[in-house]
């Protein structure tokens, strides 16, 4: 086989001038070159830009915006400095307003491509939004020894590389959090195992005592907040790269935790306290969250916040209602159902979130919660807790959907379902699934989970008619 074969083509070096025709799914300008499709990073429906290439593909290629010769009034100014090399965001380019039009569009494309729901026969939820800025409260921060960069790299993968962004600061991570990076960047450098650190672990919690105040537009930005950084490591650390590290915790008032090996290997080390909690807060209902800070938990506080009592008001709960909450986690939803229901099922994959969420119950004082461990990818039938009767139903699960079980479910014959989405294609695919079960889609609308990212959350209401029976 000839080598050329393996080489990679070259890329045009010339910048090409573009007249953009609409937007991806992934919020990329679509326009063609000499009849092919080509995505453009950066650029925005209807505008002319000239753009460079990254990347060349059989049937499609990719470019990036350098200059935008004709705006579209969606463009506004970005507020990060590095947006353009930075992976962590794609559309601060774009007004808030039209990001969240252009994620609704998104999903409601998707559900009559693959659902064959026309919108304008369903009820349009209102969008839910907080703040555009300062947001995220999880993160996984890349690190690496660069010298020609002065020492540590810390922050998020470049656009189309591997590289790490040589950012000081960040506009989505929380204010405490985006202060810390020029801080790690100069401890990394100057400790012994520096090399052998490839990322720390975010996460964020509030201080009990001192709640995070519900988003309003004239406060803008919350106070009260707990850091923990989880910092992995390759080799065994000495004794002075153990006391920079908790020297810099002490003095910047954060958990600290290693992570020599795999994630059961994760062992705070400062404060000395035994405590290895954060907490969050649903003031809604009055609930404390207890999470590690390797759990998973949603990244904004405040729209994670209004997604729980959004969902709840949906369900239209009674007193007398039995609910099943399917992809629990550690009880997000689970308990702020169990305050307005009869009783609640929680299921979740990990055995470990199922212990975390029967935490958070019994911490609550709530007696009116089961939790199950459950492979959620597998049938459901042959379960005890999927051999009873359930008024409402809630599903949460991640971007793969619930496709395994999604008829099983059906079958339980709830009243109501509340879907909650991360991934628009497949609630439009299991969506289809419940319609052809005997369910109407009743609702739907999405959420800005993730401001200036293409994510798209999503929530869907489904009814099963009073007239049908269940299968």
């Amino acid at each position: 086989m000839s080598s050329r074969r393996h080489r990679k083509s070259r890329l045009p070096s010339e910048p090409v001038e573009i007249r953009i025709e609409s937007l991806s799914h992934e919020a990329r300008g679509v326009a063609r070159i000499d009849g092919k499709v080509v995505f453009v990073s950066g650029a925005l429906s209807g505008e002319r830009v000239i753009a460079t290439y990254v990347r060349r593909r059989s049937k499609l290629d990719e470019l990036k915006t350098d200059i935008v010769l004709e705006r579209s009034p969606q463009r506004v100014k970005p507020q990060c400095k590095v947006v353009d090399q930075c992976g962590g965001c794609s559309l601060q380019h774009m007004n808030s307003l039209a990001q969240i039009e252009f994620k609704e569009s998104v999903l409601f494309e998707q559900m009559q491509h693959a659902a064959k729901i026309d919108p304008q026969q369903i009820e349009i939820l209102p969008c839910l939004q907080a703040k555009a800025y300062h947001y995220r409260r999880k993160a996984r921060l890349a690190v690496r020894i660069v010298a020609k960069k002065g020492g540590a790299l810390v922050g998020f993968r470049e656009k189309y590389s591997s590289f790490i962004t040589n950012m000081n600061s960040c506009e989505v991570l929380v204010p405490e959090v985006a202060a810390l990076l020029q801080p790690l960047k100069e401890l990394i450098t100057g400790m012994k195992v520096s090399h052998s650190i490839p990322q720390i672990e975010v996460a964020v919690g509030e201080l009990a005592g001192n709640q995070v105040a519900p988003y309003t537009e004239s406060e803008g930005v919350e106070s009260g907040r707990q850091v923990a950084l989880v910092f992995r490591h390759l080799q065994p650390m000495g004794l002075e790269d153990l006391a920079s590290l908790k020297s810099f915790a002490e003095t910047h008032a954060l958990q600290l935790y290693l992570q020599p090996g795999g994630v059961d290997s994760v062992a705070k080390i400062y404060p000395e306290d035994g405590i290895e909690r954060l907490q969050y807060f649903l003031q809604d209902f009055g609930l404390e969250m207890r999470f590690h800070p390797m759990d998973f938990t949603q990244i904004n506080a405040e729209i994670n916040r209004l997604i729980v009592s959004k969902a709840l008001d949906l369900l239209g709960l009674t007193k007398d209602d039995i609910v099943l909450d399917l992809f629990c986690g550690l009880g997000n939803f689970t308990l702020a159902l169990a305050t307005q229901c009869h009783s609640v099922v929680g299921i979740e994959g990990s055995a470990e979130m199922v212990s975390r969420g029967e935490e958070n119950a019994a911490l609550n004082g709530l007696t009116n919660i089961s939790f199950f461990a459950a492979n959620l990818s597998n049938s459901i039938k042959a379960t005890s807790w999927a051999n009873q009767r359930y008024d409402k139903i809630l599903l949460d699960p991640p971007r793969s959907g619930a496709i395994e079980i999604i008829q099983e479910v059906a079958d339980l014959g709830a009243q109501r379902i509340v879907y909650i989405s991360c991934n628009p294609s497949t609630l439009a695919r299991d969506t289809a699934c419940l319609v052809d079960a005997g369910y109407q889609l009743k609702s739907a609308g999405v959420m800005d989970m993730f401001p200036h990212t293409n994510h798209v959350e999503s929530m869907a209401v489904f009814d099963r008619p009073k007239s049908a029976k269940k299968l």
